[in-house]
């Protein structure tokens, strides 16, 4: 059959280096089906005051042709992680999507067109070592404050997972919403462990990298209280 080159809409190129995939020609085929060929180009995915909720004024626009530009970039982001966050924000309009949508999502597809080559590069090398990152807004929702959680992992410096999720409840801190964030990308962390014990190899100690102070305070004070408690329990048992 040969050397695999493309795969489901995924490109992939091999070298002596590394593994590069990208999904350039799904991209254009995109641009083309929703006539965004000829539409100029953006630099970011989304703006920073979008703004966007489910009680916005502008005009309903067609639900079905919003969802299905929704679902073609939802699998586009299995290449694409810069557009996960602002992906998984326009796809939450899809009961009933209105013009400020639309704008919304057009300007991903926008980005796309100027970054149409963009993918995830696998180099080979033989540092598979496990490490995690963690992040979360604070109240991004502007209709329920709900915060959203995002979170990345690598092997090295080979990126092979990303998830970025609205959490299920209202956080009253930054500290809170950045505590349901670790939770759920240490809940990816085992999964990738349990995964990587069928090859052989062991990750006991995964670091997972936060920007929160309070987390971190929190943690170390959780780990002392811990080992207070864990000492207190043998004294007691010796005595």
């Amino acid at each position: 059959m040969g050397e695999l080159n493309f795969f489901l809409g995924l490109q992939v190129k091999q070298t002596a280096d590394g593994i590069f995939l990208n999904q350039s020609k799904y991209i254009q085929d995109m641009l083309k089906r929703f006539d965004m060929l000829s539409s100029s180009s953006a630099k970011t995915p989304i703006s920073t005051s979008h703004n966007l909720n489910s009680e916005s004024e502008s005009e309903p626009v067609d639900q079905y042709t919003y969802r299905a530009m929704i679902g073609s970039l939802m699998y586009l982001t299995t290449s694409r992680p810069d557009i996960m966050f602002s992906v998984c924000l326009c796809s939450r309009y899809q009961s009933a999507p209105k013009e400020s949508h639309m704008k919304a999502v057009k300007r991903i597809f926008k980005y796309l067109k100027g970054q149409p080559k963009l993918g995830l590069w696998y180099a080979k090398n033989n540092d598979f070592s496990l490490v995690a990152y963690t992040d979360s807004d604070y109240g991004g929702c502007y209709l329920d404050k709900k915060s959203t959680s995002g979170g990345c992992q690598f092997l090295g410096n080979r990126l092979v997972s990303w998830q970025c999720k609205k959490q299920t409840c209202v956080s009253t801190s930054t500290a809170e919403a950045e505590y349901i964030a670790a939770s759920s990308c240490c809940g990816q962390v085992l999964w990738i462990q349990n995964q990587m014990l069928d090859y052989g190899i062991t990750f006991l100690e995964t670091p997972m990298y936060a920007d929160n102070t309070t987390d971190l305070f929190t943690k170390a004070f959780d780990e002392a209280r811990f080992f207070f408690l864990i000492t207190a329990i043998g004294m007691m048992n010796f005595g």
